[in-house]
Formats: structure tokens, C-alpha cells, sequence
């Protein structure tokens, strides 16, 4: 066994400990609870930290810095994100399986990664054991924690929260500094929390659907070198909870601007290349472009989900504003991606001619393939929405064309000096939610 999974091992154990909590809210009074819970880890993170120097408690849990520090900061990290996450549930009353899931994701997560290190070294083949350890250990962490407090839950809701922790835990380990497990484990449980707020209602046939096909797609778009290993961690997690709190014509949406987006960055990639304004890494879009892109496509998901128990606006007015970034986000992309194989790009500003590549340059033909975009995602939300009709169709469109036409302009005026690429893209499509928002309001469709 190597030092990396005997240590992995070892903080599972840790966070097996995490049991320990719901039995003592159950056994015990709310005040006992409260101290009670949390006090194993915060004696645990004391003994890192000021006792447990060397020896073979110390080799067992010392990370290399730790080593370097003489200091188990790595344990006291761990322990002390364990015992506030306790603390808060048993506080505020919050749900208790969430708060046993979020640790057991993460640890016993990395441990079936490590385990999967040992056998090969491609990193998705084990970002898949992260994942699928994540998910396994987790849901059975959360029957069980249900079971110790006596409370129920559906299986699909449980299976929901699962792989949702799993696939954020494993995105955020890929963007972050891979051992800032308190911010992981935090970021997991905050999370589904919301989600147990929301009273999010799962079926057995849309988890099913939506791991089926949103981990198959991801797997595709990678294979493809269409998204880098986090940029495909994010579509998966962006893709499963469009389905779930959505429904399968807002994935529609968002997996066809994947899909017609990435391959798009792929067209006539050596030109690109040559005219200097091809994507790096080959085309594969990362975590960070595909979060811009996406952002508030999720914040529109999630508004509808909590409407109108939560916040008292109309869901409908949510579904214009996400098909409205959504429209925005591929008409930006296909405007620049077609747009800039073409000469003698104009400032949109100015109208003077600029280099190929220039922020805030646009060509007729750029123009035409966004307004190509915007209408795709339109023409799919009138075929698979009610509530778009013939005239939402035409506001779905025309949020993605302001949205693209405010990227053109941000671009040229704050790219650069204030914002980058992605910070553009992100207002651009909060641009155009607002802008179908507004529209479907206007034109008296909601």
C-alpha cells in the first residue's frame, strides 16, 4: 500500500466518524447535541496541531507540507470543516443526511481515486473513480444517517444529492488547490442543502436519464477534445441539474450549445491558429469558459426551481431569461468562431477596420452566424415549450442577439484593462437573461 492511499484510507476513517453525529442528536437533547457533536473533530484538530508530531500517527496523516511544517494542518483542516458542517446542521436544524454526505463524498471519494493512481496514471480514469466512489459511498452514508435519525427521504432525491456532491467535489478538486478539502466539503454541503430547502422532487426515470446521458455526453465531448477534463466535469454537472430542476427541453438547450459550440471552436482550427485567434488548448474549453457561458443559465434553473414557494416571481419568467442566455451564449460563440475566418473586421464602436481577433470586432458574417445561434436555441424552446409561442420564440432570439451585440460592446470598451474574455461572456449572458426576462414581461407573455 502506498503512503498516498494509506493516508486517503486514513482520513476516511476520520470522516467515518462523522456517524457519530446524527446518533447523538438522536440520543441526546438539542444544547448536549450542539456540544457534543462537534467536539470529537475539534479535539481531533487540537491533537494535529499541537500534539501529534512525529511517530506513526503522524507519518500516517502527513501530507508533504506537513512534513515540512511538523504540523498535521492537513488533519486539523479536515477535522475542523467536519465539526462546523456539525454544528451547523445540528444549530439550524439542517438536513443531517446532507451534512454526512458532503463528508463521506469527499473522503471516501479520494480514496477510491487514490486507489485508482495505483493502477493507472490517466487523470479521467480516476476523476471517474472520484466520482463514482463519491457517489456510491455517499448515497449510503446518507440511508444511513436517515436511518440513525429516524427521518426518510426518496431514493431518487437521495441518489440526486449524490451525484450532484460528487461531481462538484470532483470539479472543484480540479480547479482549486487539490487539497483545500474544508472549501470542498463546505461548497458540497451548502449546496445540497439548498437543494433539501427547494424540496427538489426527483423521479427514479429523471436521475436515471440525466446521470445516463449527461455522463455520456460529457465522456463524448472529452473524447472529442471539445472540453478539457474540468470543462467536461462542468457540462456533467451543469447538464444533471438542468434536467433535474429543470426539464429535458432546458437540457435541449444548454446540450446544444455544448455540442454546436465546441465543434464550432473546432472548425477550421489551423486557420484559426494562423490568424491568432484560435482557442488554447486545441479548442477544449475549460471549466472557467464554460462556467462564463453558463453561470446564469444555472442561477435561472435554480430561480425556477425555487419559484414561486421561495421567491415570489412566475418559474415562466425564469424559463425566458435561461433560453435568453442560453441563445446569447451561442451566438456569441458562433459569431466569433465563423466571424473571425472572415477579413476586414470592423470595430463595433467605430465601424473602423481592425485586425482579425481585435475585442470587439465584427464581420456581416459573424453577425448572421449568432443570429443563426440565437434562433437554433429559440426554434428548440418553441418546440419543446407551451409556454413559448411564435412571439416568445422571436424574444428568445432577440435576447440573444442584444446579449451578443453587449459582448461586441464590452468587449471593445472594458475587455482588456477591467474584465477578461470570461468576465465579458458572463455579463453578456446576464445581459440577455435580463433581456428576456424583460421582453416576455413586455409582449404580455407571462
Amino acid at each position: 500500500m502506498t503512503s498516498t492511499v494509506r493516508r486517503a484510507g486514513a482520513f476516511a476513517l476520520v470522516g467515518t466518524l462523522a456517524l457519530l453525529v446524527p446518533f447523538v442528536s438522536r440520543a441526546t437533547p438539542t444544547p448536549v447535541a450542539t456540544v457534543a457533536g462537534p467536539a470529537p473533530f475539534i479535539l481531533l484538530a487540537i491533537l494535529a496541531l499541537y500534539v501529534i508530531d512525529d511517530g506513526v500517527l503522524f507519518e500516517t496523516f502527513a501530507r508533504p507540507g506537513d512534513r515540512r511544517d511538523g504540523r498535521l494542518y492537513g488533519l486539523a483542516g479536515f477535522s475542523l470543516a467536519v465539526a462546523g458542517l456539525a454544528l451547523l446542521s445540528l444549530q439550524f436544524g439542517l438536513s443531517m443526511n446532507v451534512f454526512i454526505g458532503a463528508v463521506f463524498i469527499l473522503a471516501y471519494g479520494n480514496l477510491a481515486e487514490q486507489l485508482v493512481r495505483t493502477v493507472t496514471s490517466e487523470d479521467i480514469v480516476a476523476t471517474a473513480g472520484f466520482v463514482a466512489g463519491g457517489f456510491l459511498v455517499g448515497t449510503g452514508a446518507q440511508l444511513s444517517s436517515l436511518a440513525l435519525t429516524d427521518t426518510s427521504l426518496s431514493i431518487p432525491t437521495v441518489l440526486f444529492f449524490a451525484a450532484s456532491g460528487a461531481l462538484l467535489a470532483s470539479l472543484l478538486r480540479t480547479v482549486l488547490f487539490p487539497r483545500d478539502d474544508p472549501l470542498v466539503m463546505f461548497s458540497v454541503a451548502l449546496l445540497l442543502w439548498l437543494f433539501a430547502d427547494l424540496a427538489v422532487s426527483v423521479t427514479t426515470t429523471r436521475i436515471a436519464v440525466a446521470l445516463g446521458v449527461t455522463v455520456g455526453l460529457g465522456y463524448v465531448s472529452y473524447a472529442l477534445e471539445t472540453a478539457s477534463l474540468p470543462g467536461m466535469l462542468t457540462g456533467v454537472f451543469l447538464g444533471l441539474l438542468t434536467i433535474v430542476l429543470g426539464d429535458y427541453g432546458w437540457f435541449a438547450m444548454l446540450i446544444t450549445f455544448f455540442g454546436v459550440g465546441g465543434l464550432s471552436t473546432k472548425f477550421r482550427y489551423e486557420e484559426k491558429q494562423t490568424r491568432g485567434i484560435a482557442e488554447e488548448n486545441e479548442g477544449a474549453r475549460g471549466s472557467g469558459n464554460v462556467l462564463a457561458n453558463s453561470t446564469t443559465a444555472l442561477v435561472a434553473v435554480i430561480g425556477a426551481a425555487a419559484s414561486p414557494t421561495h421567491i415570489p416571481v412566475a418559474p415562466e419568467i425564469f424559463l425566458f431569461a435561461f433560453a435568453g442566455s442560453i441563445a446569447a451564449a451561442m451566438s456569441d460563440t458562433l459569431s466569433s468562431e465563423i466571424g473571425g475566418l472572415f477579413d476586414n473586421p470592423r470595430l463595433i464602436t467605430t465601424f473602423r477596420r481592425v485586425d482579425p481577433g481585435t475585442d470587439g470586432a465584427i464581420t456581416w458574417q459573424g453577425e448572421l452566424a449568432g443570429l443563426a445561434g440565437a434562433t437554433l436555441i429559440a426554434a428548440i424552446a418553441l418546440a419543446m415549450f407551451d409556454e413559448v409561442s411564435v412571439l416568445g420564440f422571436a424574444v428568445i432570439a432577440g435576447a440573444g442577439v442584444v446579449g451578443m451585440t453587449a459582448d461586441s460592446l464590452l468587449g471593445a470598451t472594458i475587455e482588456g484593462p477591467y474584465v477578461g474574455n470570461q468576465g465579458v461572456n458572463f455579463l453578456a449572458t446576464l445581459v440577455a437573461a435580463i433581456a428576456g426576462g424583460l421582453f416576455a414581461v413586455g409582449a404580455g407573455l407571462l
